[in-house]
């Protein structure tokens, strides 16, 4: 796996900059990054017309510019270089994919941001655009990884996540689950009784996930969860036993199998990304 080298970091000017440039310098540090971009996308145009006699005189590239120079040297506990770039883009997600390909971005750290819950610069498209592992963090995250969780289907996908994982683990000494989610196939519900079929369900799974971990020479130094969905969905009931478990890592690949109750099929990462989030979510590419 690629060591992470570049980080993008897309800010927004609302109150989760501050955890963003915080937790940023945590996991440059952690990382061994050697630049950082802090990204912003003035939208001028959404307030030129309305407020165009007031704004004729002033800079306000270089107004958001200095503010956000300002913010980041006072927030930024690194000694990682970074720099900071603005633009005036009407489509975010354009510009952030660009910024990745011209200075060859390895992970891009963006603000969680649920539907609905503010513009921010997040969406599911940047998700299918860009080629680099994505990072969102939650307003509520702190500088700190001690329980790792990495989401699988024992795809090849989700080698490249577990793979990550345990590069964060042997960085932060912290712990390291494999978790996986299940449901009784759909089709099949109306002629099988669940309190029987599930557990023939966990055993396979359980034989798959030690083939998986002895692929990955990684049998004892990983603890694996199992949970069946039942009436939430896959994405939810992840997230839901993520907080339980009081998870400050959650690790899953862009994509996965289609194997019957996979969990990375690419949906399911989809609508994690798009939910609020207990804790930072990687996604590996």
């Amino acid at each position: 796996m690629a060591a992470i080298k570049n980080i993008l970091v897309g800010l927004d000017l609302s109150n989760s900059d501050d955890t963003l440039i915080e937790y940023t310098a945590f996991i440059s540090d952690l990382l061994g990054a050697e630049k950082i971009y802090f990204v912003h996308n003035i939208k001028k145009y959404e307030i030129s017309e309305l407020f165009k006699e007031e704004l004729k005189d002033l800079n306000l590239d270089k107004i958001i510019g200095d503010e956000l120079d300002d913010k980041i040297s006072n927030s930024f506990k690194s000694n990682t270089p970074w720099e900071v770039l603005t633009s005036e883009d009407p489509y975010t997600e354009s510009l952030i994919n660009y910024i990745t390909h011209k200075y060859s971005i390895d992970l891009a750290i963006l603000g969680n941001k649920p539907s609905g819950k503010g513009s921010g610069v997040v969406s599911s498209k940047l998700l299918r655009m860009l080629k680099c592992d994505l990072l969102s963090i939650p307003p509520t995250a702190k500088p700190e990884i001690n329980n790792i969780w990495v989401g699988t289907d024992f795809s090849r996908p989700s080698q490249e996540a577990f793979t990550r994982g345990i590069k964060l683990k042997d960085l932060t000494s912290a712990q390291i689950n494999l978790v996986h989610i299940f449901n009784v196939p759909v089709q099949f519900t109306p002629y099988l009784i669940k309190e029987e079929v599930a557990p023939k369900i966990e055993t396979h799974i359980r034989e798959k996930a030690t083939k998986f971990l002895k692929k990955m020479n990684y049998e004892k130094e990983s603890g694996f969860k199992i949970y069946p969905g039942r009436d939430a969905s896959i994405g939810e009931k992840l997230l839901i036993e993520a907080k339980r478990d009081k998870a400050d890592m959650i690790i899953l690949s862009d994509k996965g199998s289609n194997a019957v109750s996979s969990l990375m099929v690419g949906s399911v990462t989809d609508e994690v990304f798009n939910q609020e989030l207990p804790a930072p979510l990687w996604i590996t590419k």
